[in-house]
C-alpha cells in the first residue's frame, strides 16, 4: 500500500522554486493526488498558483524511495500560498480541505507523516505571541480527525533571508516565529523540527530557490527517518541530492517524459515514435 504525506502550510510548501533552475526528480515510485487519483509525481507537486513551482517534497519522497526500495510514496498537498495560521483554523476552509483530502486518500493509502511549513505570514504585528496555543489547537484537531494520534509532525523553521528585502522585508518577526515553532517541536510528541539556516531565496527576498528547496527537503527526510530534529544543514546535501539527479530512470519512467513531450509539443509524432521504439528496445 501507498504510505502518504500530508502537505500543509503557505508558499514555501507550497514551491515557489524555479523548475528550470534544478534538475526533474521523476520517479514512478513517487505518486501525488490530483483530481482524486495516484499519478507520478511532477513538479509543481503543490499547484496553488500559477506561479507554483519546486517544494521540498519532491526531493523529500525521492529520499524516502532510496531507504524504502520495495514500497511507493504518496504525496497529497494542501499547502495555499499566503495563507496566515488563522487562515488554517479548525473552522475554516483550508483545515476541512485538508482533512477531506487526507481522508480521501486514506481509502487508497497509509498516512504516515504531515509536513508542515508555514509562519511567514505571521512574521508582524506580534503574531508570534498567540502561534503556539494557535498551531497546537490545529495539529491536536487534525490528529483526532484523521484518528492518528502518534502520526510524525515535521516543522520547517523560517529561513534566515526574511526580513531584509523584496517581499520578505515585512517578516520583521520571523525569528521570534521560529523560536515558537522550534518550542512546539521539542515540546509536542512526535514533533520534529527542521531548520533552514543556509538557505537562499528567489529574488523576490520571501521564497525559498529550488537548490535550497531541493535541500530542505533531504534535511525534512532526515527528520522524519530518524525521528530526531535536524538543527544544522546536513554535511553531505550536495552529495545525496547527486543521487537523486544521476539515478537511471525505469522504462515506464522513459515512456512517461517522451509522453510528456510529446504532449507539450517539445518533439514531433516521429521523434515520439522513435523513443517509442528505443525504449522498448533497450
Amino acid at each position: 500500500m501507498i504510505k502518504s504525506f500530508l502537505m500543509l502550510g503557505q508558499s514555501n510548501m507550497a514551491g515557489r522554486g524555479f523548475i528550470d533552475e534544478v534538475p526533474p526528480i521523476y520517479n514512478e515510485r513517487i505518486q501525488m493526488l490530483r483530481n482524486g487519483q495516484w499519478q507520478m509525481m511532477t513538479e509543481p507537486i503543490n499547484y496553488d498558483r500559477p506561479v507554483s513551482g519546486v517544494s521540498l517534497a519532491g526531493s523529500f519522497a525521492d529520499a524516502w524511495c532510496r531507504e524504502n526500495q520495495e514500497d511507493t510514496i504518496g504525496l497529497i498537498p494542501c499547502a495555499e500560498g499566503g495563507s496566515s495560521l488563522d487562515d488554517w483554523a479548525i473552522d475554516k476552509v483550508l483545515f476541512k480541505h485538508a482533512i477531506s483530502e487526507a481522508k480521501f486518500a486514506m481509502q487508497t493509502s497509509e498516512l504516515v507523516g504531515i509536513l508542515w511549513h508555514q509562519g511567514e505570514s505571521d512574521s508582524f504585528n506580534g503574531n508570534y505571541k498567540v502561534y503556539y496555543e494557535k498551531l497546537l489547537v490545529i495539529i491536536e484537531t487534525l490528529r483526532k480527525e484523521l484518528n492518528t494520534p502518534d502520526i510524525p509532525l515535521i516543522i520547517g523553521g523560517l529561513p534566515d533571508f526574511l526580513g531584509k528585502e523584496g517581499f520578505g522585508k515585512n517578516c520583521t518577526e520571523y525569528a521570534l516565529v521560529n523560536k515558537e515553532l522550534e518550542k512546539f517541536a521539542f515540546e509536542q510528541d512526535n514533533c520534529y523540527f527542521v531548520t533552514a539556516v543556509g538557505l537562499t531565496s528567489n529574488p523576490d527576498g520571501i521564497h525559498i530557490d529550488a537548490v535550497s528547496q531541493r535541500k530542505f527537503g533531504l534535511r525534512y527526510f532526515e527528520a522524519f527517518s530518524k525521528k530526531q530534529h535536524i538543527l544544522e544543514q546536513l554535511i553531505n546535501e550536495n552529495e545525496l541530492l547527486e543521487l537523486s539527479y544521476s539515478r537511471t530512470y525505469t522504462k515506464t519512467e522513459k515512456m512517461y517524459i517522451n509522453s510528456m513531450d510529446f504532449a507539450l509539443g517539445k518533439i514531433s509524432y516521429d521523434e515520439f515514435m522513435a523513443q517509442v521504439m528505443k525504449i522498448n528496445n533497450d
